[in-house]
């Protein structure tokens, strides 16, 4: 069966296509179907990743998968949240985001850079699904105040797992693809499937 990933992200496509492997479904990107992104005008991380979930089953038919992830640092009171991947701007690219969240977290002490890794996986079987499949992954940790670790993508390499001692960034992809946010909506979503 076809599923519709909702999403333009390559780094997002390979940690689900790998976190799913084995559930019967064939994992396609929008963009392989030349459907655009969704306007995400949600006010919650669910609400947008069923916006996108939906766009992508209009257009292509099929069931879709979307998420809506974001880092939520508690010194910042939350932010930068569901715009974490546009912080620094509409265009914004990763390190952009990276330099605005370590400038206005300069000075402030390790104890109070907290921090959360949030996704919500949606899954709708065609465009009116009145049941989705919803599922919800935390990864918690702190943000440092320089940059280490070459794997991953978005705030990866500023993001801090005391479980593991390094940066997200720093993970085989691997080991990150078991204990990740995304990995734990995953999960709930693979066992919702088997």
């Amino acid at each position: 069966m076809k599923l519709i990933l909702a999403s333009s992200n390559p780094g997002k496509l390979s940690e689900i296509r790998s976190l799913l492997n084995g559930s019967g479904y064939e994992i396609i990107n929008q963009t392989e179907l030349g459907i655009g992104d969704a306007i995400e005008n949600g006010s919650s991380f669910t609400e947008n990743a069923l916006i996108k979930a939906r766009h992508a089953s209009v257009h292509s038919g099929f069931a879709a998968l979307a998420d809506d992830s974001g880092l939520e640092v508690d010194y910042l009171e939350g932010k930068p949240g569901i715009y974490s991947a546009r912080f620094a701007g509409l265009n914004a690219t990763d390190g952009d985001n990276i330099r605005k969240l370590l400038t206005d977290l300069e000075d402030v002490p390790e104890e109070q850079r907290t921090a959360r890794f949030h996704c919500v996986i949606a899954m709708v079987l065609n465009p009116s699904d009145d049941h989705p499949t919803l599922c919800h992954g935390i990864w918690e940790g702190r943000i440092l105040d320089h940059c280490c670790g070459d794997n991953g993508f978005g705030y990866d390499p500023v993001f801090y797992v005391p479980e593991f001692g390094c940066t997200s960034a720093s993970l085989d992809p691997a080991v990150k693809n078991t204990h990740s946010h995304r990995a734990r909506a995953l999960n709930k979503l693979s066992d919702h499937l088997l």
